[in-house]
């Protein structure tokens, strides 16, 4: 048999073990073509370059494809290839410091083996496609795997944090739950030990974060994304106000930033009630007035005269004046 011939058998048997979680020899030689004896020397040709490939003795065992020490050569088939692409040119875009330059370099690794008519598609899609990106604050992957790993092992982490108007930064000490991110801006939930109560700390405002050796007991907390969700959307504004809608509350909630503010349920139906977060309430009043529905203020009363001035200069305009 020639090395070729080989060589593509191995691969077969990479891309066999990568989409089922088990399989025994003789399914693996029925699907090659081979025998028991051939499938256990493609299995070794494959360790030899870095694939823990895992045999598990006895009744009912058989290879299955594991984690190592290192990251080998991955296989792709043509619909993943494409997926990875295209999520690499998004990634570009990103909210972690340094990804956008490591999906450039990803990127152009796969591009340089993708054959033509993979390579065809990718770029039809990035030539119809735009990516509209707001202001970000970028979060160092470092600080992402650090909080990653102590959410896992539940170990405290220290580390200084800025307010939101900056001065000087002062020491944490906390117990992760999850990690939380809006598009904009991550997020943790975390037990604030000094404090006794659930926090949300935002990662781009942390620095020297440092695990230490003490373990804790999981506690008993809220849901993580809507804990975050109400705190993004009271805590950063000097203004907060409640408004009914007369609208269905998924429709709200697809047009609502989650930072910019929530959705609950009202007791009338068909109506909703809006909590939304602002540094000025003329600001409040134009995104009221811009998601087109019928609106009653609920809290604060100056949210009325706000809207009552708001009107009044887009009149103006309207006026030309």
């Amino acid at each position: 048999m020639t090395v070729e011939a080989t060589t593509e058998r191995v691969l077969r048997l990479l891309s066999l073990l990568q989409h089922r979680s088990s399989w025994t020899a003789g399914e693996l030689a029925a699907e090659l073509g081979v025998t028991d004896r051939s499938v256990r020397r493609d299995v070794e040709r494959l360790r030899a370059v870095g694939y823990p490939v895992h045999a598990v003795p006895g009744v009912g065992g058989g290879y299955r494809l594991g984690a190592g020490t290192r990251l080998p050569p991955l296989l792709l088939d043509d619909d993943e290839a494409i997926a990875t692409a295209v999520s690499l040119r998004l990634a570009s875009g990103g909210t972690v410091a340094g990804a956008s330059e490591a999906a450039l370099r990803a990127l152009a690794k796969l591009d340089q083996v993708m054959p033509p008519r993979l390579r065809a598609e990718v770029r039809a899609v990035q030539g119809a496609t735009d990516t509209l990106v707001g202001p970000t604050d970028e979060v160092d992957p470092d600080l992402l795997m650090t909080f990653a790993r102590a959410c896992r092992d539940t170990v405290r982490v220290r580390f200084a944090y800025s307010g939101r108007n900056g001065g000087t930064a002062r020491e944490r000490t906390v117990e992760p739950v999850r990690m939380v991110t809006t598009g904009r801006r991550w997020y943790l939930m975390a037990w604030d030990v000094d404090r006794d109560d659930w926090r949300t700390f935002r990662l781009d405002r942390m620095r020297d974060a440092q695990t230490t050796t003490w373990r804790f007991r999981p506690r008993e907390h809220p849901d993580p994304v809507a804990y975050v969700r109400r705190s993004v959307t009271e805590s950063p504004y000097a203004h907060l106000a409640r408004v009914r809608l007369r609208a269905r509350p998924e429709l709200v909630s697809d047009m609502v930033p989650p930072q910019v503010g929530r959705v609950e349920d009202d007791e009338r139906d068909g109506w909703c009630v809006l909590v939304i977060g602002a540094d000025s309430l003329e600001v409040t009043a134009a995104r009221v007035a811009a998601l087109g529905f019928e609106a009653e203020v609920l809290e604060p009363p100056e949210l009325r005269e706000a809207a009552a001035r708001l009107a009044r200069r887009l009149a103006a305009m309207a006026e030309g004046g």
